[in-house]
């Protein structure tokens, strides 16, 4: 187990490994906003004394184009990447740290007591396992962190939905970027309007 560790963080895997956490992280954290936007902006909007209403009138916006034209988005983006660059720089020098150990191990193998083996390998396996506990931290702060930049930008989104929910008396208001929408009339789209409002700061 231990030289199987150690083949694995010669032939590359600490890099690969930490690129799978960092790409599938990314994703996995905006697949997340998404979802929170949609549950929380897209709620379906419905009063009490409208389910006694015979017509409906229903809008529909994408909640990803909306997120999508917003410099607040791009802010937010651009400080968590800041954030990463911090992070992704502690992991590779815990990934230098390990490479280093494993280095040495190589050219003093020969020469070392089957004990003195013995205790170099544990002493890898305890980097890598550091690496690892580290990285599975560092993407749970990431996912905490981004959530917490969009925040404001996902509260403003809630608000123009709502007024303009009012406003044009609608009764259902929905996400059309969750794909349970699989055809509308586009007059019924509200992303634009959503959009426009956001830019003009709510108004």
């Amino acid at each position: 187990m231990r030289m199987d560790l150690i083949k694995k963080n010669q032939d590359g895997s600490y890099i690969s490994g930490w690129d799978r956490v960092r790409r599938t992280g990314r994703q996995r954290n905006m697949l997340k906003i998404m979802k929170t936007l949609s549950l929380t902006i897209m709620t379906i909007l419905i009063p009490c004394s409208l389910w006694g209403q015979t017509v409906l009138k229903i809008g529909y916006v994408d909640a990803q184009a909306i997120a999508a034209s917003s410099t607040e988005a791009a802010s937010a983006e651009e400080q968590f990447q800041r954030e990463m660059v911090v992070w992704e720089s502690e992991l590779q020098s815990l990934q230098i740290e390990a490479e280093e150990l494993i280095t040495q191990y190589q050219t003093q193998q020969a020469t070392m007591t089957p004990e003195n083996m013995a205790v170099r390998e544990e002493l890898i396996v305890r980097k890598q396992q550091e690496f690892q506990n580290r990285a599975q931290e560092i993407e749970s702060l990431a996912a905490t962190l981004r959530q917490e930049l969009y925040q404001p930008l996902m509260e403003k989104i809630n608000s123009i939905i709502e007024e303009i929910r009012q406003q044009g008396d609608y009764t259902f208001i929905f996400n059309s970027a969750t794909g349970v929408i699989l055809s509308a009339d586009e007059s019924l789209d509200l992303t634009e309007e959503v959009i426009q409002r956001l830019a003009a700061g709510g108004l």
